[in-house]
């Protein structure tokens, strides 16, 4: 009894190693892969009924030694049922707080984890203190232990002297991550700038992104060998979030490992994966206030927020930036040894080993 399987009960499709290399995905179903492949695990996903390699249909394995449920606790009892000799581990991807809906969720599972000694994976430290406050939140989970586990980023990631276009901004996330107000910011720098432009790109499991706007590309849900080959050559991922707290921030550490800068905010866990002060700016009063000014204002009032926001001067931080890497003084970047995927296969193996 030996074998790890992972265990997806979220995914909207099932995917394996080609998917990642093929089409659009998000973060955390990219990091199982990886992971999986690197540990030679199992991968099973609620809704796939063929199997394809390593990768298969739920099924009752009583062999199965270590089960990783990933994101969802809800699926413990499901999992213990399919893999009843399986130590379980709860990989956890996304933003918990005490009372939110996910905080809920493991509150309800709480006790099965408990009983079962069940260990927490997070994905940051800035994400595992927050779990952890969850935690003493449910009660039932206070004596649940959790541990920090980078998501990884593919080996094959560095910079490769490709040209600079010192014009191209990127944008490659869920467009609820911001994208409303990048959009706004990137108008108010065009118009200091008018040669600057913007590509934007998604992973796919949130609708938007779509649209016209000057100067923006609006290219959809893209593979990752095309994210990173437009990445190469921006002058930087312009990524001014501070509605959406990344729990990793997949999108930080594959663009420096290309040789790209970010810039981006003093959010979630930007500057634990980033450790570069010039990426990053402070989320001041004033951007809050337009956060709430813009998420109850109407699509045909939008342009009022964005030019209170002009006014107050939130763009102007943006502008001083991104004319001082224009002009030479753009961040050195590569690729941080700690999400190599090689170092986080290792981490893996010591938590399992346990």
């Amino acid at each position: 009894m030996s074998s790890i399987l992972f265990y997806d009960p979220l995914c909207a499709h099932p995917y394996d190693s080609d998917t990642l290399r093929r089409q659009a995905m998000g973060g955390a179903e990219a990091a199982v892969v990886r992971v999986a492949d690197a540990l030679d695990a199992l991968v099973v996903q609620h809704n796939r009924t063929v199997a394809s390699g390593r990768y298969l249909p739920p099924a009752r394995d009583a062999d199965v030694g270590c089960v990783i449920i990933n994101r969802d606790s809800r699926a413990l009892p499901v999992v213990h049922a399919l893999y009843p000799n399986a130590r379980v581990l709860l990989w956890l991807h996304d933003r918990m707080r005490p009372g939110s809906r996910r905080a809920r969720w493991l509150a309800s599972t709480a006790g099965l984890l408990r009983d079962l000694d069940a260990r927490i994976v997070c994905v940051s430290d800035t994400q595992r203190q927050a779990v952890e406050a969850t935690l003493r939140w449910t009660k039932a989970g206070e004596h649940l232990t959790a541990c920090t586990i980078y998501n990884p980023i593919d080996e094959g990631l560095h910079p490769d002297g490709t040209p600079i276009d010192e014009r191209k901004l990127v944008f490659f996330s869920s467009p609820n991550k911001g994208l409303r107000f990048t959009l706004d910011a990137f108008d108010a720098l065009r118009r200091r700038m008018p040669d600057l432009r913007l590509v934007v790109g998604n992973p796919g499991y949130k609708d938007g992104g779509v649209g016209r706007a000057r100067g923006v590309e609006f290219l959809g849900p893209q593979p990752q060998p095309r994210i990173h080959a437009e990445v190469r050559t921006a002058l930087c991922t312009f990524f001014p979030n501070f509605v959406l707290p990344e729990t990793f921030g997949l999108v930080f550490a594959e663009s420096n490992a290309l040789g790209t800068p970010v810039l981006t905010h003093d959010c979630g866990a930007a500057r634990e994966v980033l450790a570069d002060e010039r990426q990053i700016l402070p989320v001041t009063a004033a951007k809050r206030l337009y956060e709430g000014l813009l998420g109850g204002c109407a699509p045909r009032c939008r342009a009022v927020p964005a030019r209170l926001a002009a006014r107050l001067g939130l763009f102007d931080e943006y502008l001083q930036r991104i004319r001082a890497w224009r002009s030479g003084q753009r961040p050195v970047t590569g690729p941080d040894p700690r999400f190599r995927l090689s170092a986080v296969a290792q981490r893996w193996r010591e938590v399992l080993a346990r």
